[in-house]
């Protein structure tokens, strides 16, 4: 029959599969116990009707499940559409069961249809043994009734026709070897089919799910609607606290006495008089904070506590109380606002970025990176991409687009929530969050979609997602950062949030890379030829074309960039940038080529290959492009030495920076990618004369980048063959970053890990070239042409000192010093000013006129205790 090859295609588990299931299937989740036996029995009936079915299910996807009239309803006409248990699966032992549920045909138009099916799969599995994983993307044994009325049982067929124009109760049993479908008129309980298998073999261990399967072309009609669903027996195992939501994962900040969170929750803003409030624990009673309203469309709630003056960790939680037909239900989610580590020597952040669905639900990322016991944890991008849970993307009706990336969203909440339930953590979204490939965002401009929805439409600037759908992005990922430096919207009202954020003692600059950013084919000659972001015309040297007018970060965020840079309040000690990509471009590829799109399929090598035939790239996707803007930022970051830390770039490197020449700038910290789609890579061809950096691999050292930026490169962690499994998921220098900002001793480690590494078993298990440890004053390491008078500090403490040429009035550098012994150096001849200040008491000194000439060189007492502010 036509209906056995597309039944086939989808229920890979067939008679005689095997899956191995243990108790511990449930991966890095909390679980209390498994309970044997104990029964699943659906309370839709009980629940409003709403855009989401329940905490206790996964919807594939999440705008194709909604609860109706008391039902789970399909409303959507397509294939492979999946409603999966959560809190209990079947084990692999040859244990009985029975599932049933009522089953309500809605698809008129595919009634005769043998390709379209309803039903239960059974023993759904994915790539990795963890109910997530099964979940989104599991595969079973698929049984229930077809398009022409037939009960089957995987590739098998009944042969007595059902009506379809009524509910129908549909029962799959597993006992002793057996496998049996029923079909049963509800009310009478009249038995209408039924359809057995004697010997199955497979243990059908796994998740269990509800299916709508119509292969043609999806269309917005609903297929199916399913109620009353129970399922009993020995084999299921249920783990109650596997479900997910209400409340999906929070995030938090905490700057100067604000603290600012976001809760994640799933579509329950149409349950009438929800209230969703934050609550602290003081002794042993939860005391309520605040409550907040859910936003409609990014279904987050956010609240802010001003004066948060606590100084030990304080556990939270969110608390939700929804009212059900049946009485009022509350739901709790919990975590810990920490101790701000202002007093300790060492702060430590996680760099996470560039996360593919390749290794769902990445339980080893978790376990290893906290295993670090990390202070803080930054996001630079790509919380995921359009290809994470299948499916691709869906860019309109509004409400559903907006569903559409809330399920990829909660997707990396369910991967990667217990690495910041904990510890403030910090996200900014790039491109893939926002549906492209690229994003040059021209402050804020539509970018027209009407010829085409990928090159042809971002390589002409702005946004192709509706204003209000980015708006929503930026709300569920930014909106528990601290307040915008400059909160006015650009084009379209799309809402800005660059901003600074200190916390223990480090201050970060949060940058938007994109939203400002020129698009290369709309300043370039026409002649260049433009293509995402890469020329194809190859006799056009972008080098040639440093002077075009092009904005990088804006004058927006430059004018927040120099202020940043001289602030030193709130008890700031070091400081570093974020933003989601590096002021270079550290890739190589096969000499020749003209775009990118090769690089997921270039071969890995092995270990201690050097690849050859490569050169340089033009990718400006990056920040090495405009090579002006480029410049005349990191002219600015380098004034408070400042380390930078990035994503994007799928290849993680650290190199420092050159503007006039090598190293005359700071170190940048590019972290590499959680899950690698794009496994870019550096195989530079070296000149006879080129000199590697000592004991070092011959790819570092000096280089100027495919737009000649200088560039000199200290590691890189290459793709390459682990023999770890599965390959797709390690051999392509997959992990995440460890930064550590040495408070005391003025120094700022990266480290970079593979995911699979423990990095208590394994401490030496870095990437090559890793760890990297510089001086705070390594990232303004230009050389100077003198040194100022020196200064004793003997009487003051962490003083800040800030050098300003008396002729530009422009600022050479701002820093906390430790030392009690300065000596400022500058980079050129003539008069400085050099100001002193306590920043507790608003104290400070002035001295002027002060060069480096040798009979100014006598000792500087500076007393702050004495002067006035």
């Amino acid at each position: 029959m036509k209906r056995r090859k597309a039944i086939k295609s989808i229920a890979l588990g067939t008679v005689g599969s095997s899956f191995v299931l243990t108790e511990n299937w449930a991966g890095t989740r909390p679980i209390i116990s498994f309970k044997k036996g104990s029964p699943l029995k659906s309370n839709w009936q009980n629940w409003p009707d709403m855009a989401w079915v329940g905490p206790e299910y996964w919807g594939n996807r999440l705008q194709d499940w909604e609860l109706k009239n008391g039902k789970a309803v399909c409303n959507l006409s397509a294939k492979n559409r999946t409603l999966h248990s959560l809190t209990h699966q079947f084990s692999p032992a040859a244990d009985s069961f029975k599932s049933e549920v009522k089953v309500s045909w809605l698809k008129e138009d595919k009634i005769g249809d043998s390709a379209s099916y309803v039903g239960i799969r059974l023993g759904a599995r994915g790539k990795f043994e963890d109910y997530r994983s099964a979940a989104v993307f599991g595969k079973g044994l698929d049984a229930g009734i077809n398009g022409e009325g037939y009960l089957f049982i995987g590739e098998q067929v009944g042969t007595e026709k059902l009506p379809l124009d009524k509910e129908i109760n549909l029962v799959v049993k597993g006992e002793k070897g057996a496998l049996t479908i029923e079909a049963f008129v509800p009310t009478s309980k009249e038995l209408l089919g039924v359809l057995k298998i004697e010997n199955y073999s497979g243990n059908l261990g796994g998740n269990i799910a509800l299916v709508s399967h119509f292969p043609e072309e999806a269309l917005f009609e609903a297929s199916v609607a399913f109620s009353d669903w129970a399922v009993t027996g020995e084999k299921v195992l249920a783990a109650e606290n596997q479900s997910f939501g209400p409340i999906c994962f929070a995030h938090y900040t905490l700057h100067d006495g604000v603290l600012k969170l976001g809760a994640q929750l799933a579509p329950i803003e149409k349950i009438e008089k929800n209230t969703i409030s934050l609550q602290v624990k003081k002794g042993n009673e939860w005391t309520t904070l605040q409550e907040a309203k859910i936003d409609a469309l990014g279904r987050v709630a956010h609240f802010r506590i001003e004066n948060w003056s606590e100084e030990r960790a304080v556990p939270y939680r969110v608390k939700v109380d929804l009212p059900l037909r049946n009485g009022v239900k509350s739901f709790h989610y919990d975590g810990t606002i920490a101790e701000e580590p202002k007093d300790k020597d060492q702060v430590k952040l996680a760099v996470f970025s560039c996360n593919a669905d390749y290794g769902f639900p990445d339980n080893e990322v978790s376990l290893n990176s906290l295993k670090h016991a990390p202070d803080l944890a930054v996001f630079l991008g790509d919380q995921f991409y359009e290809s994470t849970g299948g499916f691709g993307i869906q860019t309109s009706p509004l409400e559903k687009s907006s569903l559409d990336y809330l399920r990829k969203w909660y997707m990396f909440g369910w991967s990667y929530g217990e690495i910041f339930r904990h510890i403030p953590s910090a996200f900014i979204p790039d491109d893939h969050d926002v549906y492209h490939g690229n994003v040059w965002g021209e402050a804020g401009k539509v970018a027209p979609t009407d010829e085409g929805w990928t090159y042809v439409a971002q390589d002409q600037g702005g946004y192709k997602m509706p204003a209000e759908w980015v708006n929503m992005v930026q709300l569920t990922q930014t909106g528990h950062l601290p307040d915008a430096y400059d909160p006015r919207p650009v084009k379209q009202g799309i809402g800005v949030y660059y901003t600074d954020w200190v916390y223990g003692g480090i201050s970060f600059a949060i940058l938007e890379d994109r939203k400002f950013k020129s698009a290369p084919k709309n300043v370039l000659p026409e002649e260049a030829k433009v293509t995402n972001g890469f020329i194809q015309n190859r006799e056009f040297d972008i080098k040639e074309y440093y002077d075009i007018e092009a904005n990088l970060l804006g004058e927006r965020q430059l004018k927040f960039l120099n202020q940043w840079s001289t602030d030193w309040s709130k008890g700031a000690e070091m400081k570093a940038v974020l933003s989601q990509t590096n002021f270079c471009t550290v890739a190589t590829l096969p000499e020749g080529s003209i775009i990118d799109s090769i690089v997921p399929k270039l071969p890995i090598p092995e270990l201690g290959e050097y690849v050859s035939g490569d050169a340089p790239t033009s990718d400006m996707d990056s920040n090495g492009w405009p090579q002006k803007g480029r410049d005349e930022a990191l002219r600015i970051i380098r004034k408070a030495f400042a380390l930078h830390i990035a994503g994007d770039q799928h290849l993680a490197t650290v190199v420092q920076y050159g503007v006039d020449e090598f190293k005359d700038a700071g170190y940048a910290f590019a972290g590499p990618a959680l899950n690698n789609l794009f496994p870019r890579r550096w195989w530079p061809t070296l000149p006879s004369d080129h000199k590697p950096l000592p004991g070092k691999p011959k790819y570092t050292g000096d280089f100027n980048d495919g737009f000649g930026n200088k560039v000199t490169v200290h590691a890189v962690a290459n793709p390459r063959k682990t023999g770890v499994k599965p390959a797709l998921v390690h051999d392509r220098a997959t992990g995440y970053g460890i930064v550590t900002f040495d408070k005391k001793g003025k120094k700022m480690t990266m480290e970079c890990w593979p995911r699979y590494v423990d990095p208590k078993a394994n401490p030496n298990g870095q990437y090559e070239g890793w760890p990297i440890t510089v001086s705070q004053k390594e990232n303004y390491a230009r050389n100077a042409t003198g040194t100022l008078p020196p200064l004793d500090l003997s009487n003051c403490n962490k003083p800040i000192v800030a050098v300003i040429n008396e002729q530009s009035g422009e600022l050479v550098y701002s820093l906390r010093v430790n030392e009690k012994i300065f000596r400022p150096e500058v980079f050129q001849e003539g008069s400085y000013l050099v100001k002193i200040t306590d920043d507790k008491t608003g104290n400070y000194m002035v001295y002027n006129h002060l060069t480096t000439s040798s009979d100014q060189l006598a000792l500087l007492k500076v007393d702050l205790e004495s002067t006035k502010a």
